[in-house]
């Protein structure tokens, strides 16, 4: 069972930035920019933390935020299905 999280990042160096953003969108369903919204089950989080503690230095910053329940969703917002990696748009 995976839960969502949004991942929001700001990295000082333009080549840990592309590193970093490589990683997270291999890990989202998309966003903007800096800011992702991610199924990821438990082992998947754990594998996100350690890869992403590789990149990253002291002056870089990685939010990992869980979101619970359902999202509230505004204007043209949609929420995304997911089950066991299968996403339906």
């Amino acid at each position: 069972m995976s839960d969502t999280y949004l991942i929001a990042y700001d990295i000082c160096d333009p080549k840990r930035l592309a590193k970093v953003a490589k990683l997270a969108y291999s890990f989202a369903l998309g966003g903007q920019k800096s800011v992702l919204e991610s199924p990821m089950s438990k082992a998947d989080l754990r594998e996100f933390v350690k890869k992403i503690s590789q990149i990253i230095k002291d002056k870089d910053k990685v939010n990992i935020i869980p979101t619970q329940n359902k999202p509230l969703l505004f204007g043209k917002a949609k929420s995304i299905e997911y089950f066991d990696g299968v996403i339906i748009v």
